[in-house]
């Protein structure tokens, strides 16, 4: 292997790493503001990444920007307030119709 196509191969094979690195890191911070938003919201796993994307699009804030708030609000409990009132709307578009382990309704 020559020596300059060698050096720039190890260069892009560096920066795939730290960019596979960054996506690893970045799931995780939205997979655990989904279970917030599952715990908190009572909703399934799968409305919890609708309620995450639509408070992302509505509010013009990246989904990872987002998740990061909500992980702060549930160590803080301070989130600003176009997120928390978006957050509010997408639960209620989102959310469950019946409190789970309610009786059902007639």
């Amino acid at each position: 292997m020559p020596a300059d196509g060698g050096s720039d191969q190890i260069l892009e094979l560096q920066e795939q790493v730290r960019q596979l690195k960054e996506a690893v890191v970045s799931h995780a911070v939205v997979d655990q503001a989904i279970g917030m938003i599952v715990a908190l919201g009572r909703v399934t796993p799968d409305q919890g990444w609708a309620v995450l994307k639509d408070v992302s699009q509505h509010t013009n804030t990246k989904l990872r920007n987002v998740a990061e708030t909500i992980l702060v609000w549930g160590r803080t409990g301070v989130m600003p307030r176009e997120i928390r009132i978006e957050l509010e709307d997408a639960l209620d578009r989102h959310g469950p119709t019946q409190i789970p382990g309610a009786p059902p309704e007639r």
